[in-house]
C-alpha cells in the first residue's frame, strides 16, 4: 500500500526524497573536512607533521565518500556540494597555510603571494572541475587533483621534517612547489584519474597482492613512499603532454 503522505503530494515528494542528505557519505565528507581543519589548527600550533598526515588523512577520506556515494547508490545534489566545499579547505586553504608557517612565512610578500596562488588555483580548480563534470573525458582530470596537489605540498613538508632539514634552508624550494602545485591545478594538462577501476568488478588475484605489497611500501616508510608517488603523479600529466606533442609532430 503506498504512503498516504507521498500519495497526496506526489511528484514533489519523491523531488524531495531525490534531495535528501544520506548520511554514510556525507559522514566521509565531514571527516575529510575535520581532517582539514585540524591540519590548520596543527600548523598553528607548529606541529606541522601532525597537519602534513591529516591532509593526507583527509585525500583518504575524500576518496572513500564518493566511492561510497557511487556504491550506495546515495549521490545527491548536497553531497556532491558538500564535498566541493571540504575540499576547498582541506586541499586549498589548508595545504597553503601549513607551507606558509613552516617554510614561505620568512620570504615576506613572496611567501604570501606563493600561498595565495596555491589556494586561488584550488578554488579555480574546484570551480572548473564543477562546471565541467558533463563534459570532459571521466578518464582524465584537466589540470591535476586538488587532493593530489595537497599530498603533493603536505608530503614535501612531511619528508623534509622526517629527514630534519632546516626550512629556512629550502624556503625557496618550497616557495617553487607551492607555485609549481598551484600552477599545475589550474592548467590545461591532462592527468589520469582512475575512474574506469569498478570496484564491485571481479579482478586477478596478483592485483590483490600488488595492493597488499604497496601498502607495506608505504608502511614501511610513509613520508618519502608517498611523497614520492605524488611526485611522479604530479610529472606524469606533463610527461603524457610531450608524449602527445611529440607523436603529433611524427
Amino acid at each position: 500500500m503506498p504512503d498516504l503522505q507521498t500519495s497526496k503530494l506526489g511528484p514533489r515528494a519523491s523531488s524531495i526524497r531525490r534531495r535528501g542528505i544520506y548520511i554514510l557519505p556525507n559522514l566521509f565528507t565531514t571527516g575529510a573536512l575535520f581532517a582539514g581543519f585540524y591540519a590548520i589548527v596543527q600548523a598553528m600550533n607548529l606541529r606541522f607533521e601532525n597537519a602534513a598526515v591529516a591532509i593526507f588523512v583527509a585525500m583518504v577520506l575524500d576518496g572513500l565518500d564518493g566511492r561510497v556515494a557511487r556504491l550506495t547508490h546515495t549521490q545527491s545534489e548536497f553531497g556532491a556540494e558538500y564535498d566541493s566545499l571540504s575540499d576547498m579547505v582541506s586541499f586549498g586553504v589548508a595545504p597553503s597555510l601549513v607551507m606558509y608557517e613552516w617554510a614561505l612565512k620568512d620570504l615576506g610578500k613572496m611567501g604570501w603571494v606563493a600561498a595565495f596562488i596555491y589556494c586561488a588555483g584550488a578554488a579555480l580548480r574546484l570551480a572548473r572541475f564543477n562546471t565541467n563534470i558533463e563534459i570532459v573525458d571521466k578518464r582524465y582530470f584537466q589540470g591535476m587533483p586538488s587532493p593530489a596537489a595537497a599530498a603533493l605540498v603536505a608530503g614535501f613538508v612531511w619528508i623534509l621534517i622526517d629527514l630534519s632539514i632546516d626550512p629556512s634552508q629550502i624556503r625557496w624550494v618550497a616557495c617553487v612547489v607551492t607555485i609549481f602545485a598551484g600552477l599545475t591545478m589550474v592548467s590545461s594538462v591532462k592527468f589520469w584519474s582512475g575512474k574506469e577501476i569498478n570496484l564491485r568488478r571481479s579482478v586477478p588475484f596478483v592485483v590483490i597482492l600488488a595492493m597488499v605489497g604497496g601498502l607495506l611500501l608505504i608502511s614501511s616508510y610513509p613520508a618519502g613512499v608517498l611523497f614520492g608517488l605524488f611526485v611522479t603523479y604530479a610529472l606524469s600529466g606533463y610527461l603524457m603532454w610531450a608524449w602527445r606533442a611529440i607523436r603529433r609532430r611524427a
